[in-house]
């Protein structure tokens, strides 16, 4: 079982960038934020639990992500090729992650560093809408929705996210700032880390991950 790590700060395209990946290389998408999201709306105990921290933008607590993300590898083959996007976000979950795939014979191959511009970062999120039906999402500047607040899918209300509101942002990336840069260290010690210069399109960001994984 093969793995890739995507990491960046909130806003660098993770998630667009794994979307794309999923689609040329065949990865399995575990989005760490996804799931987070699918137990809020369950309404269960751990989902109160996620909800009260992503709301104030603190991290969900490393034990409860981890379970969420061994529960979801164990459902596959051992020749299935992970990418996880959004996980690890602390060493706590490097280390967990780093045991997990050791008792079941995985391999992190890359993990790649998404780079951009902080002011960049917040432009990018303060101007994120989603869909509320299901789940599209677009940006008011760089591209927008046919008509002003409407889904172009299933015509659905596009609503800014509670995590994506200026204050949260910020606190968002002061939260990633002390406990989640430290994992570029903790994995260039280890050999794995792929720099990709992050601030330009989503296309750009593709080209020079792919251009990597096909090398």
């Amino acid at each position: 079982m093969d793995a890739i790590i995507l990491l960046g700060g909130p806003g660098a395209g993770k998630g667009t960038l794994a979307d794309a990946l999923r689609k040329q290389k065949g990865f399995f998408h575990v989005s760490t934020g996804d799931m987070l999201r699918a137990a809020v709306k369950s309404g269960s105990d751990v989902g109160l639990e996620v909800k009260s921290c992503m709301e104030s933008g603190e991290l969900v607590p490393d034990s409860v992500v981890l379970n969420i993300i061994k529960e979801r590898v164990t459902r596959e083959s051992s020749s299935a090729q992970f990418m996880f996007d959004g996980f690890p976000r602390t060493l706590e979950q490097a280390e967990g992650l780093h045991t997990f795939f050791s008792e079941i014979g995985g391999v992190i191959t890359h993990v790649f560093n998404l780079d951009a511009d902080r002011e960049a970062l917040i432009c990018r999120l303060t101007a994120r809408r989603t869909c509320k039906t299901c789940g599209a999402i677009y940006h008011i500047i760089n591209m927008p929705s046919k008509v002003d607040g409407i889904c172009d899918v299933d015509g659905g209300e596009l609503y800014q996210r509670a995590d994506d509101s200026e204050e949260t942002i910020l606190n968002r990336l002061e939260v990633y700032q002390k406990q989640t840069a430290p994992l570029i260290g903790y994995y260039r010690d280890l050999g794995l880390i792929r720099d990709i210069d992050a601030g330009g399109s989503a296309a750009e960001t593709e080209a020079l991950v792919l251009a990597v994984l096909n090398g």
